[in-house]
């Protein structure tokens, strides 16, 4: 199984992104994991919050692929503590979907056509972060989970 994130825009700080480059760094000894950036939209201020959500949709769509199993990061979603996920996690790379799809939405969040696409939604808190945050926060978890399942003495409980 591979593991792959999609986050709309770029991160824009480079400590952040360095953080975020350890981290997916980390994860290649556990897991095959990749990052898609899905460009940010052009003209975005001329478009409405729901125009902008159904032509981010159209981009997040378009890098999917039919075997994939798609799992939303919304504030909507199911939390987990960090053992609870990485039994979430193991759960899913046996479920014998090709590929596991985590997304990060735009700032106004996910269309229509891409919450009828995903099968799952996942809130990693229910406070509000930066899109850019949650990026590295979900691929330290995602490092945690892979470290918890090894036994490895990364996360202390």
């Amino acid at each position: 199984m591979k593991i792959h994130l999609i986050v709309v825009g770029k991160t824009t700080d480079s400590r952040l992104d360095a953080l975020i480059a350890d981290y997916t760094s980390r994860l290649g000894h556990y897991i095959p994991f990749s990052i898609e950036v899905v460009p940010e939209l052009k003209n975005a201020k001329s478009l409405s919050f729901e125009q902008q959500k159904e032509r981010e949709g159209e981009q997040i769509l378009r890098s999917l692929g039919e075997g994939d199993w798609l799992v939303l990061l919304d504030e909507g979603g199911q939390e987990f503590r960090s053992v609870e996920f990485s039994r979430y996690i193991d759960r899913r790379c046996a479920s014998g979907a090709r590929r596991l799809v985590f997304v990060v939405g735009g700032p106004y969040g996910f269309s229509k056509a891409v919450y009828e696409r995903s099968r799952e939604k996942i809130s990693l808190s229910r406070m509000t972060f930066s899109h850019q945050m949650v990026r590295l926060f979900f691929v330290e978890q995602l490092y945690r989970a892979m470290t918890i399942l090894r036994g490895e003495p990364y996360h202390h409980e």
